[in-house]
Formats: structure tokens, C-alpha cells, sequence
């Protein structure tokens, strides 16, 4: 957002800024004064709609009340007229405006003020961080309903809510809320007293603050008990301006205001006993199915297709074919054609009985609210010992370093024993049989766990109804094991991988996942960086209730889960255009999140909705149940979870086809607001796209070469190609920061095109991809910082710092013509190298 401002009316507000023409004021240069553009930081209006108050408490009882409004943000200071209204419900119905600046650090401070006395006296106040407030961007709407917020006396130590002001103010939200020095005129003059300590030999602290003290002989002598230490303790946390140590901060928000925040129940008993001291793979089910408490969801199914054998023969245009239809639900099921029958090397001898994998412990009951309690509680300590280390080195590791990501999901969930495939799949068969074994059944115990299930197997509608009652109602601890994420270089990939006379027609399949993300069409293979995470098919195994809680998939990519064996996978879906949606559920459902110092805890979720409440909400959810056999593919953005009915195993992988190039523009964008570090390059993928599209126009328009990969090339080209708009797009954003930019520094430098292919370069503020251009400086040769926050990557003047970049606009924008047809331009891109 770009402000300008007239004069110096700005300065006030911030006086810090960074804008053009700045000169001071004086009578010489008066008449040359011209507006001041400001380019950093950003600046908003803020509106602020004092409308009244309740219950004021007067100094003296008896007295009329006057009072006035003071709000101070920063170095701005407004004050509302003394309200006509002079009793406890005074009421002052004005707009105050001020201006707020990125990134909203500060607090807001509201004081209710008597004024008809010998002096001034505050009856009340509040203080609120500008980045709890809402963001509108749409002016031409109405501001949001009018609040109550609860006031306090400035000067006492425990909280103690005495009245309410009303007030009406469209806010910035942003998830934080900084320290802040004391506000001119709340210092703390408090009343104190010493109290003498027990005689039990344990240091204590002395002064114990106590509101409205008076001097009392009998209470000069009492002890110091744990009641007045807890009661001091909390009373430097109530004061926002006070530094904590790391621990105590930490322990609050994980002990207090998170847990506060969650709904309380009874400890349950334990529905699964694992392990004993001759066996750590034994387990004993004490819980049952309840069929008679089932919460089942009715749901609608999401579209499922039967490609023919022709049309199975190209995965990436058949995906582009039912894309329009499936973006309605997020998600689809493809049941590959009746002659597709590819061997599961998973069931060979050696795979199957000899390697072993690492499993998880999941706690069904907990999925709901408790494993989101645990995840802010490590979240918090870990990233606040962390997030400054982060800013202060450099970020030059690969991107699935583990030191520099965050929480995995499966590092939320204890770790269980190994397996290997036949005894995982003997424990959740076992699991299974004694689950739903009828209470008064007599069983043989000769009868195996295959057989019992072959003669009892609970019906997909049981399981599903018994899953969602021990997430909503659970009467017991239901804990299971899986194995998610797991690399298929250490175990194996179920497809076949070398080609062979025998599996040939699979191992060069299309639809073999491990040839997925490097098809004709697909972006992945542009990124030279070390990104297995993201180009290496993961197996899962499963078993009974085994779930993956509502998420998307990284960087907003296409997935696609292909099932070896076993039993169903039940998937839920919801659209992408729902995202924002889901998200501010979320944030509805769990307030901590938006309170957080960390914004990027958003992308880290450990929950599990019920997709009823999730309807009931507005957001659509649509339900797929997947079979051996069989694929599901998430599009982009759609949030989806999903839980296993018995044991199985499957494989998925990511893919980005031409057509997701605008999704992964969005969501590095908002990766960068929220701190959080990407794993591929989307600026390096583009470009490499585009600069292999300007070589294939030229071989197709002067050479006049033609084949199915030109085709694929050519129509992404033109101006109406997605390619042509995709780049059209990052090229007019990176041209308007960097012409913002280029007014400031003095020196810049153009990198070789392979100069730091090995290295993914990011932001050392916000982890933005800094593949195109970057700014650095002289003191810090290996940190380097983004077009927005090249003020904040030191405090060195402009003359020491450099803008890097890779392609020069001018480069930039014959890129963009050559796609769209331009000879010329073709020509000059077909010499460079690819």
C-alpha cells in the first residue's frame, strides 16, 4: 500500500518512515513544500469509534460526572469532549482517527478520564495491540458491529474488572502482542508490605503487593503464604510494559491462558493397554464398539471417474480434464481402468517380513483438542528460543533441513515401537478383532485375526460412525499406531521403478508415483535444490482410526495418494475457495491462535473437526471412500483429512501442473506474512518454465519442430496462456517493489543466471524466496533480507548495502514477449541458456 502524505501531517505518526522529498520545515523551503511519498512501512488509517461507557466508578461519591476519552497509540494522542452526559453511563458517540504502521508492534492505549476535579483522574482504561485489530481493504463498506471491552483501574495489581466502554474499530489482525514500556502516567503506585517469612529455611520473596492496603499492627507479623506469592507472581503478569523471563512466559500461555481456553473433561479410563515386560508389540483392548452412540455425518460423496483405457494413458491431462468439475469439491476419487493391475513389491518376501519402520502413538480421543493444547505449548517454547537464533544466522540450509522447519506433524505424536509390514499388519488386525468383537460373543481363541474378520467385519458406516463418537463423545483413551511420511528410499516404493520385460508397461506408467512429478508438464523437475521431500513418493501405513487431521498440502500443491493394499481410507474434502473460511473457524473455535506470537502455527494444526460441525458453519465438506487400487487427488487449496477403517498401505507424491502456478504465487506471498519457511522456489520455477517455453517456441516457429511436448509447451504460451499470465503477474509485483526500491540504494549487482542454483537463498526476517533479487549488506556477507524488509536486515546506512538481482526488468518483460510470440524476443531468450 503506498500513502502519500501532505506536508509533515504524517510525522507524527511516524516519524521513523522512509519517503521521498523529506526536507525540514522552515521559512526558506516552506514555499517548495511538496507531498511526501511514504514507501516503508506501510501505513493505514485507523478509525476508532468511541461510542460510551458503563458503571463508572467516581472518585467521590456524589459528584457529577465529567469525563473524556484520552486514546494514545505510539506518539499520537487523541482526546474525545467531555460528555454531556454527566452520570456512570456517560456516552461521547465520536471518531477519532489515527495512523498505524506495519508491523503493528505497538499498543493502543484507551483511558477513561474524569475531568471536573482538582486534577485529572483515570477511572479506567484498557490497552489493546494493534495487531488484534481487522484489516479492511473494501472502504466502502460499514465498519464491523460496536464491542464492549472491560476497563481496569491503572493501579492495582490483580485483575479486577470494574466497568465497560463501548466502542466501535475496524482492526489489523495479525497475531501477536508485544512488550511495551509503561504508558506515560500508569506507573504503578501500588501499595505494598513487607510480611515476615515462615521459619521453614526456603528463600522467598518479601514484598507482596496488596490493593487498598491499610496498616494494620495484628498483619505486620503474619507470614508469607503460597496464596500471597502466586497473588504476586500474577500480578507482574497482569502489567503488559514488564519483561518475564523466557520460562515464565512460556509456562503462562501453555498453563493458563491456553489451557483456560479449552474445554474441560473428566480423565478417561484407558481403552488400550500396549505392551508388557516379555512384549512391547502386544496390546489389550479394553474398550468396545458402542453402535448405539454412532455420529455418523451425512454427507455427499465427492465425484468419482472411470477413465478409459485411452484417456488413462496421459495422468496430467486427465487431471486438467476433470479439473473444473472437481474444484467444486477439493477432492475426487479415479478408479483406474479394469486392466490395471501393477505389482505391489511391498508384499515380496523381503519387504514384507525384513525391514522395519518407525511408528506413531495417536491418541483418537485427544484428536479434537489435545494434541492442538500440546502443539501450542511446544510451539511457544520452542520458537521462543528459536525465532531469534533464526533471524540472526544464515538461512542458507536446504529447505528440508529439519533445524530450520518447523513442527512436523509427527513430532506431535509420541513415538511408537518398529514394525515391520507383517507384524504391523498382525498388531492392527488385532486391534481391529477386539474392538468390535460382539461383548457376548464366544470366540475360539485358535480362530486367527484374518479369519474373525473375514466371518465379523464391521461395516465402512459402523466404523465411521464409532470414529466420529470417540473424537466428539469419547468414554475412553482410544491410542493407535501408524506410520505416515515414510521415505520410500528406506523401505520401498510399491511401484516398480526400474523398468523390466515384466513390469515395464507400470514402471513407465504415468500413474506409477514415482514418475509423477517429473512428467512432461509438470514444474517440479525446475527446482535443482535438494527437495525429496517434495519430488519422493511417501508411504503411510495404517491402521483401524489412524488419522490425518485436517490440513493442505504444502505450498498449496496438487497430491495424489494411490492405495497398494488392505482396507478402505475414508477422505473428507472441502473446496479451496473455502480455505479462508476453514481458517477463520479455526481462529473462531481457538482464540489462542489468533493471540499467537506466531502466525505460522496456523499451518501446523493437529485437529480433527467433525465434518458436521463444519457444515453447520457454511463450509461444504465432501466425503470419498478409497479402495485398493484406487486414486484420490486433493487439488490446491483444498483442506482435507482422512482416517483408516483396518490396516493398509499407501503412497502418495506431489505434482504441479502449468494451471497451479497462481496458487503457488498466492501462498508464498502469504508464507512470507506468516514467517514460515518454504520448501521449493516458486520465482525458479517460473522462470525455468518460461525460459524452456521460449526455447520450444523458437525450435517449433524457426526450426519447425513439432511434437507432443511442443504441443504441451505452446498451448500454455500466447496471451492467453497461463504460463503468459502467471509470469505477467510476479513480473509487474517484483517491477513495482523494485522501482520503490532502487531510489534509495546506490550500488547493485546482476548475478550470473547459475550463480546460487546450489543455494536456496531466504529472507533472514520473513523466509521469503529471494531466487530473483535480494538486498545485502557490507557487516553481514551471508544474510540477506527481501525488497520489504531491507530496512530491518541491519542498521547500516544505504551506502552499504546492495540490491542483487538476477534478471534485470527490462530482461524480464522480453521474457514475457517472447512467450506471447515476439520473434525478436524469442530469439534473444533461444541463446540463453536453459
Amino acid at each position: 500500500m503506498l500513502a502519500v502524505w501532505m506536508g509533515t501531517q504524517a510525522d507524527e505518526a511516524c516519524p521513523e518512515a522512509w519517503h521521498s522529498d523529506s526536507h525540514s520545515m522552515n521559512q526558506t523551503s516552506l514555499a517548495d513544500t511538496r507531498s511526501k511519498v511514504y514507501f516503508s512501512p506501510k501505513l493505514y488509517y485507523l478509525r476508532v469509534h468511541v461510542i460510551a461507557a458503563q458503571d463508572l466508578v467516581p472518585s467521590e461519591k456524589g459528584r457529577n460526572l465529567e469525563t473524556s476519552v484520552r486514546i494514545k497509540l505510539g506518539d499520537q494522542g487523541r482526546v474525545t469532549r467531555n460528555s454531556p452526559i454527566k452520570h456512570i453511563n456517560p456516552e461521547w458517540n465520536e471518531e477519532l482517527m489515527f495512523i498505524a504502521y506495519e508491523p503493528f508492534d505497538e499498543y493502543m492505549v484507551f483511558s477513561v478520564v474524569e475531568t471536573g476535579g482538582r486534577q485529572d483522574e483515570v477511572l479506567g482504561m484498557l490497552m489493546k495491540p494493534v495487531r488484534e485489530f481487522k484489516h479492511r481493504l473494501e472502504t466502502s463498506k460499514l465498519p464491523d458491529a460496536a464491542e464492549w471491552f472491560s476497563l481496569y483501574k491503572p493501579y492495582v495489581a490483580q485483575e479486577e474488572r470494574l466497568m465497560g466502554m463501548k466502542r466501535k474499530i475496524p482492526c489489523i489482525s495479525y497475531d501477536n502482542a508485544e512488550t511495551l514500556s509503561v504508558p506515560p502516567g500508569f506507573a504503578s503506585l501500588t501499595s505494598f508490605t513487607l510480611k515476615k517469612v515462615a521459619d521453614s529455611g526456603e528463600a522467598t520473596d518479601l514484598m507482596v503487593v496488596d490493593r487498598g492496603f491499610k496498616p494494620e499492627p495484628n498483619k505486620m507479623g503474619s507470614p508469607l503464604n503460597n496464596a500471597d506469592i502466586e497473588n504476586f507472581k500474577a500480578s507482574f503478569r497482569l502489567r503488559p510494559w514488564i519483561l518475564h523471563s523466557q520460562f515464565d512466559r512460556v509456562s503462562e500461555k501453555c498453563d493458563s491462558e491456553i489451557g483456560m481456553n479449552f474445554p474441560l473433561r473428566a480423565h478417561l479410563p484407558k481403552g488400550v493397554i500396549r505392551g508388557c515386560p516379555t512384549c512391547h508389540e502386544c496390546q489389550k483392548v479394553i474398550a468396545r464398539w458402542r453402535p448405539e452412540e454412532s455420529r455418523l455425518p451425512v454427507l455427499e460423496d465427492a465425484p468419482v471417474f472411470y477413465p478409459t483405457e485411452g484417456e488413462f494413458e496421459d495422468m496430467l491431462k486427465y487431471v486438467a480434464k476433470i479439473r473444473p468439475k472437481v474444484e467444486n469439491y477439493g477432492i475426487c476419487r479415479i478408479v483406474s481402468p479394469p486392466s490395471w493391475h501393477p505389482p505391489c513389491l511391498l508384499k515380496e518376501k523381503m519387504t514384507w517380513e525384513t525391514p522395519k519402520f518407525d511408528t506413531y502413538s495417536q491418541q483418537i480421543d485427544g484428536l479434537q483438542h489435545l494434541y492442538l493444547k500440546r502443539k501450542l505449548c511446544r510451539f511457544h517454547e520452542k520458537m521462543e528460543t528459536k525465532r531469534p537464533k533464526i533471524l540472526s544466522e544464515d538461512l542458507e540450509s536446504s529447505a528440508d533441513t529439519d533445524e530450520a522447519k518447523c513442527f512436523t506433524v509427527s513430532s506431535d505424536f509420541d513415538s511408537g515401537p518398529e514394525f515391520t509390514l507383517q507384524s504391523f499388519k498382525k498388531h492392527a488386525d488385532e486391534f481391529k478383532r477386539q474392538y468390535f468383537r460382539v461383548s457376548d460373543m464366544v470366540t475360539d481363541p485358535n480362530v486367527s485375526s484374518n479369519a474373525f474378520l473375514e466371518q465379523h467385519e464391521p461395516s465402512l458406516l459402523s466404523i465411521e460412525g464409532e470414529y466420529w463418537r470417540i473424537i466428539e463423545n469419547p468414554s475412553e483413551e482410544i491410542e493407535v499406531l501408524c506410520g505416515n511420511n515414510l521415505k520410500t528410499q528406506a523401505l520401498r516404493s510399491g511401484f516398480p521403478v526400474k523398468p523390466c520385460a515384466e513390469y515395464s508397461k507400470y514402471a513407465e506408467s504415468d500413474w506409477n508415483l514415482n514418475n509423477i512429478p517429473k512428467l512432461p508438464g509438470s514444474l517440479l523437475p525446475f527446482e535443482s535444490c535438494d527437495i525429496s521431500a517434495i519430488l519422493v513418493p511417501q508411504l503411510s501405513m495404517g491402521m483401524c482410526f489412524a488419522s490425518h487431521c485436517w490440513r493442505t498440502e504444502e505450498h498449496h500443491l496438487y497430491s495424489i495418494c494411490y492405495m497398494h493394499l488392505g482396507s478402505p481410507k475414508i477422505w473428507y474434502g472441502i473446496p479451496g475457495r473455502y480455505c479462508f473460511k476453514f481458517v477463520e473457524f479455526v481462529k473462531k473455535q481457538f482464540p489462542q491462535l489468533c493471540l499467537s506470537d506466531h502466525p505460522e502455527l496456523l499451518h501446523e494444526l493437529v485437529t480433527q473437526f467433525s465434518p458436521s460441525t463444519l457444515m453447520s458453519e457454511g463450509i461444504p465438506v465432501y466425503r470419498c471412500v478409497q479402495n485398493p487400487l484406487e486414486f484420490v487427488v486433493i487439488f490446491p487449496g483444498a483442506y482435507h483429512s482422512e482416517f483408516d477403517c483396518g490396516f493398509n498401505s499407501s503412497e502418495s507424491v506431489h505434482f504441479a501442473p502449468f494451471d497451479w502456478l497462481p496458487h503457488g504465487q498466492y501462498i508464498t506471498e502469504l508464507y512470507s506474512e506468516h514467517y514460515r519457511k518454504t520448501s521449493i522456489s516458486h520465482d525458479k520455477l517460473l522462470l525455468g518454465a518460461a525460459k524452456v517455453a521460449a526455447r520450444v517456441l523458437w525450435e517449433s516457429s524457426v526450426l519447425r519442430k513439432d511434437n507432443i511436448n511442443h504441443q504441451i509447451w505452446k498451448s500454455v504460451c500466447e496471451q492467453d496462456g497461463i504460463l503468459v499470465k502467471a509470469l505477467k503477474s510476479r513480473v509487474k509485483l517484483e517491477g513495482i517493489r523494485r522501482e520503490h526500491l532502487l531510489n534509495r540504494l546506490l550500488v547493485s549487482r546482476q548475478l550470473e543466471d547459475d550463480s546460487m542454483a546450489a543455494t536456496k537463498r531466504e529472507c533472514s526476517i520473513c523466509l521469503y524466496d529471494l531466487y530473483l533479487s535480494a538486498i545485502g549488506c557490507s557487516c553481514s556477507p551471508n544474510r540477506y533480507a527481501c525488497m520489504r524488509h531491507s530496512k530491518q536486515l541491519c542498521s547500516c546506512p544505504w551506502s552499504a548495502k546492495c540490491f542483487y538481482f538476477r534478471y534485470g526488468i527490462g530482461e524480464l518483460n522480453s521474457l514475457v514477449a517472447a512467450l506471447e510470440g515476439n520473434i525478436k524476443a524469442i530469439h534473444i531468450w533461444a541463446k540463453k541458456k536453459v
